[in-house]
C-alpha cells in the first residue's frame, strides 16, 4: 500500500510555500521529524496529524488520503480566479474605500432603533 499520506504532507506543504523547518516550528517538533513524515519512514500520532490538517488549512481526508470533499471541489471550481498581482481585500480595505456606506447604515440603525422605542 503506497503512503499517501507523506506524498500529501509535501505537496500540501510546497502548496503553503513553508519549508520543513517552518513546518517543524509551528508543530513544535524537529525537522527531521517532518524529513521522516515525508519519506514514509514514521508517521506523527493522531494529534499532529489534526494540527497538520488545520495548518495546512484542509481537511483530514484530503491529507491523510489524498481525498477531497465534494463541497470542496465545487467550492474550487466556483471560486474566482483575481488578476495577477491583485489580492483579495481586507476589512480595512474595503472600510477606506466605501467609508460613505457608513451613513446610511447609521441612517437605518437609527430608523430601526426608533421604532423599538415607540
Amino acid at each position: 500500500m503506497e503512503n499517501v499520506f507523506s506524498q500529501q504532507l509535501v505537496k500540501l506543504r510546497r502548496q503553503q510555500n513553508l519549508s520543513q523547518e517552518q513546518l517543524a516550528r509551528e508543530l513544535f517538533v524537529s525537522r527531521q521529524s517532518i524529513s521522516k513524515w515525508e519519506q514514509g519512514t514514521t508517521t506523527p500520532d493522531l494529534d499532529t496529524v489534526v494540527k497538520l490538517a488545520n495548518l495546512l488549512q484542509v481537511d483530514l481526508n484530503e491529507l491523510v488520503g489524498g481525498q477531497t470533499t465534494m463541497a470542496q471541489s465545487q467550492s474550487a471550481e466556483s471560486h474566482s480566479v483575481l488578476p495577477e498581482g491583485q489580492r483579495p481585500m481586507n476589512g480595512w480595505e474595503f472600510l477606506s474605500k466605501n467609508w460613505w456606506m457608513i451613513f446610511p447604515l447609521l441612517v437605518a440603525l437609527g430608523w430601526v432603533v426608533a421604532m423599538f422605542q415607540h
